[in-house]
């Protein structure tokens, strides 16, 4: 801590000696001609043309009156040259320069006699003073909490992952492609709502003053979006942050990316095809195959996905029959196997917990879940030939759940049924009644599909945590 004290000191010795000389030490812009890779990857095209080039230096070694840098653009790193001849008066701002500068360089591009590609500086003009040492000169940032919490620095010592953040937005980018081709219109739908709904989940509460009224951050957009079929729209998607105020994981966020997507003359069955094709397009965009590493795995993508019932998954990976028992049987069942279900108050609660404990760490391959008990999936038609289920999936790969679907619910009197249910149950304390009036208007036949944006990212990019595919990641306080 002492010796990085020490650092900021000189450092802040330098600026000062840079401003008596009359440098600006932070500057308003520079124009650059060129980036790093352009020239490097081009060379005969800019060999002893000059070039305007800038970046943060990644290493410096001063010789007297002659030395290098290396300095960091956007795309790479390339050598700059120094030289008192050259220079002269401006040389001496060549040693006041520390590792983690940004500097404009103006010069002509040779080959050293190592044949290292190289910007001969002419004119050099400092663009930030760094007041703080980089991270370990370079090497990153090992401790994962300092990752996170201080990510600029863990983006300034890593391209690897300024890369896989470049890559996240690349998915992001072809899911839009993918969706667009099919005729679907992106939308986008309110953040703060007067009633929340579209799943089970506790919401973060905000006041909104002039209308002197509790708001609430969404939990899922599902609800306006399918207005948007009520009104006549037939494909529509959005893609944004959903809030929730639970607990954070590796799989979880309270702040997430979501996306959900409504096709009306649709079903579940349905939307599992488009999900399997948006899968296997975006790792055919990555990768330029069908198949990815994952957790020291190779998943293939190929279709047709495993599909497996829920009770059926059930009891293949607990050895216990689920379907028929009451709620009292599930609970001691569950309880028998080492789960505490002591606060839920409906048995698909108890269910979800078991199913979360035994089933979903199997599913390392694509698979599709099917047809759900009907009590925690308020929002989907009933199944068409067994009316105790819903017509709903889960997608999982690599053991996490990355996507929920169902065949929507469009009967408004058998909506409205079930919100008030969900109040008896104190499951809600208050439902979209204006959602159920809009059903009352008439909605097609509409399958609709919920992808976690973030866990999907996670696994085709073979990343631990989704902390590792969000910029900034909600932590614990310090």
């Amino acid at each position: 801590m002492e010796k990085e004290l020490d650092q900021v000191r000189a450092r802040k010795e330098k600026l000062e000696k840079l401003k008596g000389m009359g440098v600006n030490p932070y500057p308003y812009s520079f124009k650059r001609t060129a980036y790093s890779t352009e020239i490097k990857e081009n060379y005969e095209e800019f060999e002893d043309k000059k070039v305007k080039v800038c970046g943060r230096i990644k290493t410096r070694r001063l010789h007297g009156k002659a030395g290098f840098v290396h300095i960091e653009d956007d795309k790479g790193e390339i050598q700059i040259y120094f030289k008192y001849d050259t220079l002269r008066e401006k040389y001496s701002i060549v040693k006041l320069l520390d590792l983690g500068d940004f500097i404009g360089v103006e010069g002509k591009v040779f080959r050293t006699k190592t044949g290292e590609i190289t910007v001969w500086a002419e004119e050099i003009t400092l663009l930030s003073k760094a007041l703080h040492p980089p991270p370990e000169k370079w090497h990153g940032i090992k401790d994962v909490e300092t990752r996170y919490r201080q990510r600029y620095l863990d983006l300034m010592s890593n391209k690897e992952i300024r890369g896989l953040f470049r890559r996240r937005a690349e998915i992001i980018k072809g899911i839009r492609e993918f969706l667009d081709e099919r005729g679907f219109v992106e939308v986008e739908t309110p953040i703060l709502q007067p009633v929340y709904g579209g799943a089970f989940a506790t919401p973060f509460t905000t006041y909104y003053i002039k209308l002197k009224k509790n708001f609430y951050l969404r939990i899922s957009d599902e609800l306006y979006l399918k207005r948007l079929i009520i009104g006549g729209y037939e494909r529509v998607y959005e893609i944004g942050k959903n809030f929730r105020n639970e607990g954070i994981d590796r799989t979880h966020n309270p702040e997430f990316t979501a996306m959900e997507v409504y096709q009306a003359y649709a079903d579940y069955r349905d939307m599992m095809e488009l999900f399997e094709d948006m899968v296997i397009y975006l790792a055919r965009k990555i990768y330029g195959k069908e198949e990815i590493q994952y957790d020291g795995k190779t998943i293939s993508l190929k279709k047709p996905w495993r599909r497996i019932s829920y009770f059926e998954a059930l009891k293949k990976y607990t050895g216990e029959e689920w379907r028929g028992l009451s709620f009292e049987e599930t609970k001691k069942l569950a309880e028998k196997l080492g789960l505490e279900v002591e606060e839920k108050r409906i048995k698909g609660k108890i269910l979800e917990s078991v199913f979360e404990r035994f089933v979903e760490p199997e599913l390392i391959e694509p698979a599709f879940v099917v047809d759900y008990p009907a009590d925690i999936t308020p929002l989907a038609k009933n199944k068409r030939d067994d009316p105790g289920l819903v017509e709903r999936f889960e997608a999982f790969i690599g053991g996490v759940e990355v996507a929920n679907a169902y065949s929507e619910l469009n009967d408004p009197e058998e909506q409205e049924r079930r919100f008030e249910e969900q109040l008896k149950l104190k499951e809600r304390e208050e439902y979209d009644r204006d959602f159920v009036r809009a059903l009352y208007y008439g909605m097609p036949p509409t399958g609709g599909l919920g992808v976690g944006i973030d866990r999907l990212v996670m696994i085709l990019l073979n990343a631990s945590s989704i902390r590792e595919v969000i910029l900034f990641p909600q932590l614990r306080e310090e």
